[in-house]
């Protein structure tokens, strides 16, 4: 989504939150690098295997081809606004991918293993939506990206994002690379709907059609306040672009 200045809406309600998780996360840190305590290695739990890497370019491109455009949901998953989303989708036989904040996901289990059992594909978009993330330390992107995929990953049942999309596309070259090593490829967008705005539905489709020659990967969102604007223009939005011959794909990996 497009940058909307400081920590964005999540960033109040989670930075505690962080705070306790960041603590956590270095005790974890410190307890595997210093072994099992007493010796009692048989009591370990293998690690799970890691994803593999994949490019830390910022990914625009559809893998449905030249004319396939990518649909992309931000900031959920939302209980009032995700079902009506997954709904429309649903309606159109159209797959999407969802960027969600982790403790969104964490929250909201049940929607995570919904979209996935859809045949959508998750993307982690951070764990507090904090569109300064590339004017921060490292060691805090590191948190705000690996803390939400853990937190996506486990809500889904096990299956990981596939994608990181900065907030705000607040990206770093440490970012990057950071998600890449996941296996979570960069994602950007081409058409901001400019629906996380509220400006009226007619307003947002006007939009998508002016702004879709710029790229195939289109950004809406399904939370962060009312979104019924963002459903009732996906309803237009989907049959107007299968009219003009597109077709609908995920974002390359």
């Amino acid at each position: 989504m497009a940058r909307h200045g400081g920590r964005g809406w999540y960033g109040r309600v989670v930075a505690a939150a962080v705070g306790v998780t960041a603590v956590a996360a270095a005790t974890s840190v410190w307890t595997a690098q210093a072994g099992p305590a007493g010796g009692n290695q048989a009591a370990a739990k293998p690690a799970a295997p890691k994803a593999a890497p994949v490019s830390a370019g910022i990914v625009h491109a559809s893998d449905g081809g030249d004319h396939a455009v990518n649909i992309t949901i931000d900031d959920g998953p939302d209980p009032n606004w995700t079902p009506q989303v997954l709904q429309v989708l649903r309606d159109n036989g159209v797959k999407a991918t969802f960027c969600m904040v982790g403790p969104q996901a964490e929250a909201h289990p049940d929607l995570v293993k919904q979209v996935v059992a859809a045949g959508h594909r998750l993307c982690d978009h951070s764990v507090s939506h904090d569109t300064t993330m590339d004017k921060k330390p490292q060691s805090y992107q590191s948190e705000q990206i690996v803390t939400a995929e853990r937190q996506i990953t486990k809500a889904s049942g096990g299956v990981r994002p596939l994608y990181y999309r900065a907030p705000g596309g607040a990206f770093t070259p440490y970012s990057r690379h950071l998600a890449a090593s996941h296996g979570m490829r960069p994602l950007g967008w081409n058409v901001d709907s400019k629906d996380f705005e509220r400006p009226g539905t007619e307003a947002i489709v006007a939009t998508v059609q002016r702004e879709l020659p710029n790229g195939p990967t289109l950004l809406f969102h399904d939370a962060g306040g009312d979104r019924s604007q963002t459903v009732a223009a996906l309803r237009t939005v989907l049959p107007w672009l299968k009219q003009q011959g597109y077709s609908f794909g995920f974002p390359v990996r």
